[in-house]
């Protein structure tokens, strides 16, 4: 029996969609406003889902404290009120989307989690905005 688990977190974070190679007219026809070069926020709601056997000896498929304090180093004080641009060193050569970041998330992450679960990012950009990743099949 498989059983998924979850935990939300919250963090705040600028960022600017663009490409170094593409001049302002190009990166804005293609991110619009999201390519402000003085950049934009947004408040992130994460999603993390485990997906596992429940351990007979503690009836849990991941403990959900050892979840969230993971999410809160990995991810929350890495990310929270930080420039992801400028200040996350996993977006120095990548354009911090939605899709990207929660790509980085999984990755910083997963190498955490017993790799018989499966580990499941989701990510709200905005209310009505958001990706979900299940890792590279």
């Amino acid at each position: 029996m498989r059983v998924t688990v979850h935990r939300k977190a919250h963090f705040n974070a600028a960022h600017r969609l663009f490409r170094k190679d593409w001049d302002d007219a190009r990166n804005l026809q293609v991110f619009g406003k999201c390519s402000n070069p003085n950049f934009h926020g947004h408040n992130y709601e994460l999603i993390v889902s485990v997906t596992g056997s429940i351990d007979p000896d503690t009836g849990f498929v991941m403990d959900l404290k050892v979840l969230k304090d993971l999410i809160r180093t990995e991810v929350e004080d890495a990310f929270d009120h930080k420039n992801l641009n400028i200040e996350v060193a996993e977006f120095k050569d990548i354009n911090p989307t939605a899709e990207n970041i929660s790509v980085v998330i999984w990755n910083k992450l997963r190498k955490h989690i017993d790799l018989s679960h499966d580990l499941e990012v989701t990510l709200y950009e905005t209310p009505r905005n958001y990706v979900t990743y299940k890792g590279a099949k």
